[in-house]
């Protein structure tokens, strides 16, 4: 990869009180800590300082203040972690097959801190392992191979892991042909690694950001389209293409999707703005009604596609869309019926702590034009709008949505709507709490 492509930063402090208030006001959660960059790290399993230059074989180091530092994080905002492998060439034996060097320091070091993983991938997206640091020549037989040394390794050392995989992108055509990049198929892979996984895991991302133009205009995504029924039905092609290979290779199995984010390689500029939130909203809910049990959003707090701007730790839009989504839509997904238009995409959970109540998300992507829904009791509705989609403000209820002193959260009321017709402006995103739906599936 083009290293100009890529800027140091420096590790986030993840003691940062405001980082943690936001960050447990949507728990419970998992925190996801991978990457490319995961798959060639060497963890410096000592007190002293990490060395200049990473051992051979080994791309980039971590130590142990910062792993306490995620296991913290994780304990004091009620996220647990999901991680995942180095499987470059430092890990490897005379014959060049992956042994649990690195994996075994790395877990026997977690629990030491009082830390524990909840869910691992051998290592990320092996659809392009070659880019992510594997040696040259990799395949879907050495994975395999790897595979049936890892997949006993952890079932012994963290019996509680589950073992997420193979955790591949960039197969259900979002991306285009990704330049050719020696794609190797999850069904191969699948075939080779046998039995052994918990739950199937897969990557999206619609398209890449501008900073990867060279994929060509095909992967290309702007703000005049962020609204259109194709970019927003994206997520639903891949979820569907992954769940197709779960049914064959983990029948009955959980789906997870442990990384998406507005675009790959970071995020374009406006991933950071209100007209990200159709997207993100759209995506949860869409992927709640295939049965995705997990969604985890790149990132946290780092790149343009952040719920919370890094150098700041000021909440952008899809934060508060998050903080929405955690505090209404229950785990139980209902029915909510076909919408009267396809740029009206309507959502129904349980209500979140309100036995027999129902929570509607109702997102309206019309440019123009508001909609209506026939809802038949009284609900309390929750609206996000700006006054620019390309605002890295957002309001709820015609009010700014911004912290308050000491980095409290806003207290974020609702409004009381009539039953009947109720009425859904153009460019808004609506959550709606039903408290005396009285449904029987959500009691």
């Amino acid at each position: 990869m083009d290293p100009s492509l890529y800027r140091y930063r420096q590790p986030i402090d993840l003691s940062n009180p405001r980082l943690r208030k936001l960050a447990a006001a949507l728990a419970p959660s998992y925190v996801r800590v991978s990457g490319t960059w995961a798959n060639s790290t060497y963890f410096q399993d000592s007190e002293g300082p990490a060395p200049a230059t990473p051992p051979a074989g080994f791309g980039s180091v971590l130590t142990r203040q910062e792993w306490k530092g995620v296991v913290d994080f994780s304990n004091a905002v009620d996220a647990k972690i999901i991680t995942s492998f180095a499987i470059s060439t430092g890990v490897r034996d005379a014959d060049g097959v992956w042994t649990p060097v690195e994996a075994k320091k790395f877990l026997d070091y977690t629990k030491s801190v009082g830390g524990s993983i909840a869910a691992a991938e051998m290592f990320n997206e092996p659809t392009f392992a070659g880019m992510g640091g594997a040696p040259k020549g990799y395949t879907a037989a050495t994975y395999g191979r790897d595979f049936k040394v890892f997949q006993p390794f952890v079932k012994k050392a963290a019996p509680g892991t589950l073992i997420l995989g193979p955790g591949s992108v960039g197969e259900a055509g979002s991306l285009g042909d990704v330049m050719n990049m020696n794609l190797i198929k999850s069904k191969d892979m699948l075939t080779e690694e046998g039995p052994g996984l918990d739950v199937f895991s897969y990557h999206f991302y619609g398209g890449v950001s501008k900073r990867c133009s060279q994929m060509g205009a095909a992967s290309q995504r702007t703000p005049e389209t962020a609204l259109s029924a194709e970019w927003l039905g994206r997520t639903e092609r891949d979820e569907a293409y992954y769940a197709k290979l779960r049914d064959e290779y983990l029948p009955g199995g959980p789906l997870w999707l442990t990384e998406t984010g507005e675009t790959a390689c970071g995020g374009n500029p406006w991933a950071s703005t209100f007209i990200d939130s159709f997207r993100y909203l759209n995506q949860l809910g869409t992927l709640a009604k295939g049965g995705v049990q997990v969604v985890a959003h790149n990132t946290l707090a780092a790149s343009d596609y952040a719920l919370i701007d890094e150098a700041t730790l000021t909440p952008r839009p899809n934060y508060w869309s998050a903080v929405l989504w955690r505090r209404m839509m229950g785990t139980t997904v209902l029915d909510a019926g076909a919408s009267p238009d396809p740029n009206l995409h309507v959502y129904a959970h349980c209500l979140r702590e309100h036995p027999g109540g129902v929570a509607m998300l109702v997102i309206n992507a019309d440019r123009a034009a508001a909609q209506s829904l026939e809802v038949p009791v009284q609900s309390e509705r929750y609206t996000l709008t700006a006054q620019d989609l390309l605002s890295s403000s957002v309001a709820l209820n015609g009010v700014e949505l911004k912290l308050g002193a000491g980095d409290a959260l806003p207290k974020m009321a609702g409004k009381a709507a009539a039953k009947g017709k109720v009425e859904f402006a153009p460019e808004s995103i609506t959550f709606l709490a039903i408290t005396g739906a009285g449904n029987a599936a959500c009691r």
